[in-house]
């Protein structure tokens, strides 16, 4: 079997992460609306659903009361895709002058899934984070494939299923499903697989091309930043520089451009994580949420474009999220290092599987998302270290450092914060709330006690910053091994990672 197309269709890869968790995002913040459960039940009513997720395919959500669950019955793992398909949730193809608008061209037969995310969302409900698992990853592919890019193991898996259950004389709508089941459950065991057993899939949501771009314009856009002005033919963008709102195609076009960006596909997933921080603040707002027009294009776009799992009761759990807030969801990418020519002649994305499970279950932890606590307890820690939490500021200008470093305060029991580059700065130091000294000097002493700690307002209560520097020679400087973060580059050191809150401007 030749291997599914990859890098070579940029005109319709990469639309995964924005189209996919915004539409299940826009589907959990209805909820908060006051829209009333008859209006909202249309979602339940009209969705598509697959057989993949074995262990909760015979136990379906019970029947929502009209009063709202207090918490989810366990933590979610919802494996969120973007498949590059012409054809809605139903299978009924997209009209032609929406593939022009959208610069969609063929796909060759084949069906890839390009940027994956993981939507870890913790029992309380009230926040969550959002991974994504870049395309090109060179990974083991489940199903005896061997190593290939992440966003094969669909298509390896479902275009076999569909050649055996051809000869066996299954035929048209019942053999696109049946084979596109067997492509879901690959996939999934692949990303289990990958996280190390860090966690364990049990939702799943699929959306189509056209959702992203009727989802953004049922909204009435969303407020977007740009360092510079962008136009690239492949994606179809034509952007100015600044701020601005954007919907349809350009929305589309925005989350999907590579070509022409810095870092490609990286440049790509932080476009995308950052307007889902916007989109998630539009559908929060009032100007949404107090609009039953809006709501019903939001609901109608959902039920065209979205394939959730078996099982699973959008509207019960729409009502166990009532407490999320825009804030509350944060994004992030799992660490990857170089490319190289893969054995097939392809581009692909080195990624190191330890260096995965270390890093998405010291994002989710025991207890979620890095908000209380420590997310790791190896390491001797020392006593109060779990009540601060560390931002890294890497302007060390060595790959992977401040990720290095980081990890080591972990294991220190510190709580792991926001991580970003930085310009390259000559001196490393630490930040600290004016008044929270005590604080300041127990992560300058894990440092190795060499580093200047200065008085900051900028820092959040509770949080330290540490502004690693050139200088710097401390613990994780030695042997580090960890594939770099990729994060949003600034200039400044009052940046703020990706949240669904505020509007970071980027490549």
């Amino acid at each position: 079997m030749r291997e599914p197309a990859g890098r070579s269709r940029a005109a319709v890869a990469g639309t995964v992460t924005g189209r996919a968790l915004a539409a299940l995002l826009s589907a959990v913040v209805l909820a908060t609306s006051g829209y009333g459960w008859v209006e909202i039940n249309k979602v339940r009513n009209g969705i598509t659903t697959t057989d993949v997720i074995e262990s909760h395919a015979a136990t379906p959500d019970t029947t929502p009361t009209t009063t709202p669950a207090p918490g989810l019955d366990g933590p979610q793992d919802i494996l969120v895709v973007g498949l590059d398909s012409r054809t809605d949730a139903q299978g009924n193809p997209l009209p032609q002058a929406v593939l022009d608008q959208l610069h969609a061209g063929s796909n060759d037969g084949e069906l890839n899934t390009d940027t994956m995310i993981l939507l870890h969302i913790p029992s309380d409900g009230r926040s969550a984070v959002a991974i994504s698992f870049p395309r090109d990853s060179y990974v083991q592919i489940a199903g005896g494939y061997g190593k290939h890019k992440l966003n094969s193991a669909y298509a390896y898996a479902r275009n076999d299923a569909y050649s055996t259950l051809s000869g066996q004389g299954v035929k048209g709508t019942d053999l696109e499903q049946q084979a596109a089941v067997a492509g879901r459950k690959n996939l999934i065991k692949t990303i289990e697989s990958l996280t190390g057993g860090a966690v364990t899939i049990n939702r799943y949501a699929e959306v189509n091309l056209a959702s992203f771009y009727e989802i953004s314009q049922a909204i009435g856009g969303v407020t977007v930043c740009l360092n510079q002005a962008a136009k690239e033919p492949k994606s179809g963008i034509n952007l100015p520089a600044g701020q601005q709102v954007i919907s349809g195609a350009q929305a589309l076009a925005f989350v999907r451009q590579r070509y022409d960006l810095p870092r490609g596909d990286l440049d790509r997933i932080v476009r995308q994580q950052a307007f889902l921080s916007g989109m998630t603040q539009k559908v929060l707002s009032a100007d949404t949420l107090t609009s039953p027009s809006k709501l019903n294009a939001l609901i109608d776009a959902i039920k065209k474009s979205v394939v959730i799992s078996s099982g699973w009761d959008l509207l019960t759990f729409m009502q166990q999220l009532q407490g999320i807030a825009a804030g509350s969801v944060r994004f992030e990418t799992i660490p990857t290092g170089q490319n190289v020519m893969s054995a097939e002649g392809q581009s692909v994305t080195l990624v190191d599987p330890d260096s995965v499970r270390e890093f998405v279950t010291g994002l989710i932890g025991p207890t979620g998302p890095t908000t209380t606590g420590p997310t790791t307890t190896t390491g001797a820690a020392t006593p109060g270290n779990e009540r601060i939490t560390v931002d890294m500021r890497d302007g060390s200008g060595a790959p992977n450092l401040g990720a290095s470093v980081q990890d080591e305060l972990v294991r220190d029991g510190f709580v792991r914060g926001e991580s970003l580059t930085i310009a390259t700065q000559p001196t490393t130091a630490v930040h600290y709330r004016p008044g929270s000294t005590a604080q300041a000097d127990k992560v300058a002493a894990a440092l190795g006690g060499k580093v200047v700690a200065e008085p900051d307002a900028a820092v959040p209560a509770g949080h330290v910053r540490v502004y690693l520097g050139q200088d710097y020679a401390g613990p994780g400087a030695q042997g580090f091994r960890m594939a770099p973060r990729y994060v949003i580059p600034t200039t400044t050191p009052t940046s703020t990672s990706i949240t669904a809150g505020g509007v970071p401007c980027v490549n």
